[in-house]
């Protein structure tokens, strides 16, 4: 059994870590016979766990019910098509049509390459600072709602991420800063000490380190891999860290929280900024990978897809959202494989399409599990990491005050 608690058993912990890495680290390889997409459902399931993990910090530890988180995503994601790509060169084009005087000093200052070839900085430059814009926008969805609680909050952080999906839908004219509804496209690949990601021209998508060569997507997966275990890491050490007391101690109980002298409004902005801040980057990563980014991509439908990822893996437990974020990110993938082979090998032929039936066998699955398991496929241990309050031994409560 996998135990991933190093305060309770350290020593089991890193065993069933060492083993789950080993398997990742060899899962690309072993489905390199059945094909390269298989490898990339992996590379998006990696980025739906950074989100979920991010989104975790919100909703599992603080208790804050965010159904916007989508919205972080799409401002890094925004910020990297923006910054690497020739889109810019568009908003400068725009920009000195609507004011002739501020775009030619913008292009004397920036270079008058920027007119035809747009911006191209490097995605580890860009990815800071989608993390800090992704930041700055969660303390702006989370000042005003810090009042808010249960059903309310929801609903206006569910309006917060519409809104910004329709911004960046409309934010075509007078100056074309997203590209509307078409998106922005030809976003430059992540390099990596000077390596493309993607592959150079006429490589077929096959990255070269010196003599070894690898798939696009393999190289992908691991660059995805290393960084979600950063975001692991990261958030766990912010969930037993005074920060994260605090979070839990809001969760459980606020009024008590501000009693024992903790600032509430300061521990919720940081709540939703450092959530926040996880989704930026995760965009960032994403616009790359995908070469496009377009508002369909950020629609409310992927906020509630993320937030059931949290709560069927187990809210407030890592590694349960980190199994609840991959299972419902490659399992719809998954069964959009499966389906229609099976229907013809048991019936001859297809009497179901397989996005129909895909749909159908993602919702019943997700009911099936919530109905037998309420609190989560792996959630918390139900133990409180704290001495007894009655005890001045570190057995059970002997039910009698010490002296």
């Amino acid at each position: 059994m996998l135990t991933f608690n190093i305060q309770k058993n350290p020593k089991q912990a890193y065993i069933s870590m060492a083993l789950v890495l080993a398997a990742l680290i060899i899962f690309p390889f072993a489905a390199a016979p059945f094909g390269n997409s298989w490898v990339r459902i992996a590379d998006l399931a990696l980025l739906y766990i950074m989100l979920a993990v991010g989104l975790n910090i919100v909703v599992g530890f603080a208790g804050l019910l965010d159904l916007g988180y989508i919205a972080f995503y799409a401002v890094g994601a925004y910020m990297t098509g923006l910054l690497a790509s020739p889109q810019f060169a568009t908003v400068l084009e725009s920009l000195i049509n609507m004011n002739p005087a501020i775009g030619e000093a913008l292009a004397a200052m920036l270079g008058e390459d920027i007119r035809t070839n747009g911006i191209h900085l490097s995605v580890w430059v860009i990815v800071p600072m989608a993390a800090a814009l992704a930041g700055l926008f969660g303390a702006l969805l989370g000042a005003p709602t810090l009042k808010l609680r249960g059903d309310y909050l929801a609903i206006v952080t569910l309006g917060f991420g519409e809104i910004i999906r329709i911004f960046m839908n409309n934010l075509n004219d007078p100056v074309n800063i997203t590209n509307g509804p078409q998106g922005i496209n030809l976003i430059d690949p992540i390099r990596v000490f000077g390596v493309n990601l993607a592959g150079e021209q006429g490589s077929r998508a096959t990255v070269f380190i010196g003599s070894f060569s690898m798939p696009s997507v393999n190289a992908y997966y691991f660059l995805f891999l290393v960084l979600t275990i950063a975001t692991v890491f990261v958030t766990s050490r912010l969930q037993h860290s005074r920060l994260g007391r605090a979070w839990v101690a809001i969760r459980e109980d606020e009024i008590a929280a501000k009693a024992m002298g903790i600032n509430t409004r300061n521990v919720k902005l940081l709540a939703f900024s450092m959530g926040a801040t996880f989704g930026g980057v995760a965009g960032a990563m994403f616009a790359s990978f995908q070469g496009f980014v377009s508002p369909e991509s950020f629609s409310l439908t992927e906020s509630i897809a993320v937030l059931a990822m949290v709560v069927l893996g187990g809210i407030g437990h890592i590694p349960g959202v980190v199994l609840g974020g991959a299972l419902l990110a490659a399992l719809p993938e998954i069964l959009r494989h499966v389906v229609e082979p099976l229907q013809m090998k048991l019936f001859g032929k297809v009497l179901i399409e397989s996005e129909v039936l895909r749909q159908l066998l993602y919702g019943l699955a997700m009911v099936v599990i919530m109905l037998t398991r309420p609190a989560g496929l792996w959630p918390s241990p139900k133990h409180e990491e704290r001495p007894d309050a009655d005890s001045d031994s570190k057995g059970q409560s002997t039910g009698v005050m010490a002296a």
